[in-house]
């Protein structure tokens, strides 16, 4: 029996010796929050070297929206720099502060959209949480990455706090600007590993991808999104969920509170599965007795009324619109065999070759794109499955990787249907 640690005690082990991360080596910067101190700001940073370190801290689930409240930064010869973006919406004096830097963030696709809004477009993005999904690091979270490269304990425990409180505690801002501390150490580490690896034009391809993604459209009735909503079966119920969430979101909006703060999704299903007919009755449900909710009944009442109230002909449908993809792979035997046939023999390959470049599979080839490929294929080979791909945003290194086993895979499944 080998004496040598497992994967899982070796990594305790680092949990175990890694440093605590207390406080910025520079010390925790005043937050600035006047057009005078942001221009001080720019300064230094065109005046510095190398990358710049950026991340964002919002306030979701207590804001309406995805607001960005704090911005950090940090550049080799500048420092670190954290802004108050609500007393300062408008940062886009930065771009030409930063030039063509590289911008680093950790899990960029959740901060870039809050950083155009303040008027910053990165010319050009190194993603750490990306880097390590490439790499196939089992844990991709910051503290977790950091720990693992650079032998630092990062506390998160700020992480869900309402970043729209003003004064900013200290101990957040100590949280803020640590987030942005080891991201130039943590990126120079991760290029060294992407480098080893072979996998570097994949990263870089990725990088840009998230970089230059349009927002995701509007969602087409989001009401059904609504936790607990697949369990109202009838037209009548679901208007009642639309009804109370439409109205919570008006409420929501106007208020900037987080729609979860005004009303809960449980009380907006107890009252589309009671469909109580007076306000009596709505009190008499459970999830509608808690002292706050009970207070506001009065004022949702009447978006249920109305609910209750529509003809057959406005009644929502019993299932949501359907998206421009192919259903449910559980039907696909039933609807087009031949599509069964080719996602039963690609999704193992595909797997083993993601195994094989120690990636997750889903980094590999979108999910979407491999279901899309195997339904829409229509025996053009692997240049069609190639162009098929490219139609779903495939990077040119994952068609390269999976078009010839896809195309392998098709083959099979087709020779076995003859």
């Amino acid at each position: 029996m080998s004496d040598a640690p497992t994967d899982a005690s070796a990594a305790e082990a680092t949990a175990a010796s890694a440093t605590p991360l207390t406080e910025p080596a520079g010390g925790v910067p005043q937050v600035i929050a006047t057009v005078e101190g942001l221009e001080r700001m720019a300064a230094a940073f065109a005046a510095g070297t190398g990358p710049i370190a950026a991340d964002a801290e919002r306030a979701s689930g207590f804001r309406y929206g995805q607001a960005t409240y704090l911005a950090q930064f940090k550049r080799e010869g500048a420092g670190i720099a954290l802004i108050d973006t609500d007393a300062l919406p408008d940062l886009s004096i930065l771009n030409e502060a930063f030039g063509d830097a590289e911008w680093i963030f950790h899990a960029a696709s959740q901060d870039l959209p809050g950083m155009r809004d303040l008027g910053l477009t990165p010319a050009s993005v190194f993603d750490t949480e990306l880097a390590a999904r490439l790499l196939g690091w089992p844990k991709v979270g910051l503290a977790a990455v950091v720990e693992r490269e650079l032998g630092l304990a990062l506390a998160k425990e700020h992480s869900a706090q309402d970043w729209s409180t003003r004064p900013l505690p200290y101990d957040w801002l100590v949280y803020a600007a640590l987030d942005v501390e080891m991201l130039i150490d943590l990126r120079n580490g991760m290029y060294a590993h992407l480098e080893e690896a072979g996998k570097l034009e994949y990263a870089r391809q990725e990088f840009e991808a998230v970089r230059l993604a349009p927002p995701p459209p509007p969602r087409v009735e989001p009401w059904r999104r609504t936790s607990g909503s697949h369990q109202i079966r009838d037209q009548r119920g679901l208007a009642i969920v639309r009804s109370l969430w439409e109205e919570r979101d008006k409420v929501a909006q106007r208020r900037d509170i987080s729609p979860g703060r005004v009303l809960r999704d449980a009380a907006i299903t107890a009252a589309a599965q009671a469909k109580p007919t007076t306000l009596a009755a709505l009190l008499q449900v459970r999830e509608w007795q808690s002292r706050g909710t009970k207070r506001a009944a009065p004022r949702w009442f009447p978006a249920i009324e109305k609910a209750l109230a529509l003809p057959e002909a406005e009644l929502p449908a019993k299932r949501g619109p359907r998206g421009d993809g192919p259903p449910q792979p559980r039907i696909w035997k039933d609807k087009r065999p031949e599509a069964a046939a080719r996602l039963d023999l690609a999704r193992p390959r595909l797997l083993a070759l993601a195994e094989k470049l120690e990636m997750p599979v889903e980094n590999l080839l979108q999910p979407d794109a491999m279901r899309r490929a195997c339904w829409e294929h229509r025996g053009g080979g692997e240049e069609e499955i190639r162009a098929l791909l490219a139609s779903r945003d495939a990077r040119p290194w994952q068609i390269d990787l999976t078009a010839p086993v896809l195309a392998e895979a098709f083959a099979e499944a087709a020779r076995a249907g003859e």
